[in-house]
């Protein structure tokens, strides 16, 4: 990285809970690519003017986490197809004052579903109903699964991500099973921010019952810190295939480097930088 200097371009995160994921990947790319920017993460104390000051102070690129994700709609003057069509933002680039709204969390879970190759027939339980389980829903109808079933304590809001999407809710797992279980919560998160979600409280907890791991097909726990989740060490120890919250944090990080930069570092460069956000 560069010695920090006047020219010097700034992109920030914003959450309640900061962990280290995105400066680590972001600064570590600027680094190879010789880039002269600079990524740090806050916790701001007032979103609307923290949304100010990327305006004013000419921040290019800021990434958003819960419990943000919605409250940031307001504050924006564009919205891309990727967070209009969820209500949900993960990241914003500001162009000229221009502020644009984007969601790279749906990328994401949309490129892992297709990559694990999925089938689109299995049964899914999704566990969480707020911004990172809206770009979840979606992607999971946009992929064409049908039968999904959301799980949420939050009636209002579980019975509306799912109805959005023609799909069901539900207010607790009470002993169901899917082939394929996911979960959205911050349920087994380490302290600090992964996937978005603010967690610690419950870092050893199991999102979901251990009778159903034994009985799905797939397992896919979005939280990103730990990298092995409760949820993934279970899965793995029933020799079950594991979609993880680290590879969605790649991804999704990846697609704002791109909107941010312009640039699209190559498959080495990304691995090298996904080495180093885990090695922390």
């Amino acid at each position: 990285m560069p010695i920090l200097n006047k020219d010097m371009t700034l992109c920030i995160s914003l959450s309640a809970r900061p962990s280290n994921n995105g400066t680590r990947f972001h600064n570590h790319l600027y680094g190879q690519l010789d880039l002269n920017w600079i990524y740090k993460a806050f916790a701001p104390t007032n979103l609307e003017q923290a949304i100010a000051g990327v305006r004013g102070l000419g921040i290019r690129g800021c990434a958003i986490s819960m419990p943000y994700k919605e409250d940031v709609i307001a504050l924006v003057d564009e919205m891309d197809p990727s967070a209009k069509a969820i209500d949900s933002v993960n990241t914003i680039v500001n162009t000229d004052g221009h502020l644009k709204a984007y969601n790279t969390d749906y990328t994401a879970i949309e490129q892992l579903l297709a990559s694990n190759e999925v089938p689109t027939d299995y049964s899914v339980l999704v566990q969480g109903a707020g911004g990172m389980a809206k770009a979840t829903v979606a992607a999971l109808r946009d992929a064409g699964f049908k039968d999904v079933t959301v799980i949420a304590r939050n009636e209002a809001a579980g019975r509306a991500l799912a109805d959005q999407y023609g799909f069901q809710w539900r207010a607790a797992l009470d002993g169901g099973t899917a082939d394929l279980i996911i979960n959205v919560t911050p349920i087994g998160m380490a302290g600090g921010m992964a996937g978005g979600m603010a967690g610690g409280a419950e870092a050893d907890s199991l999102s979901f019952p251990k009778e159903a791991v034994a009985a799905a097909k797939v397992v896919f726990d979005v939280v990103a810190l730990p990298a092995e989740t409760p949820l993934i060490k279970a899965a793995r120890a029933a020799g079950k295939p594991v979609i993880t919250g680290a590879e969605v944090a790649t991804i999704q990080a990846l697609e704002q480097f791109v909107l941010y930069t312009g640039v699209r570092p190559g498959p080495e460069q990304v691995r090298a930088a996904e080495e180093f956000m885990r090695a922390q």
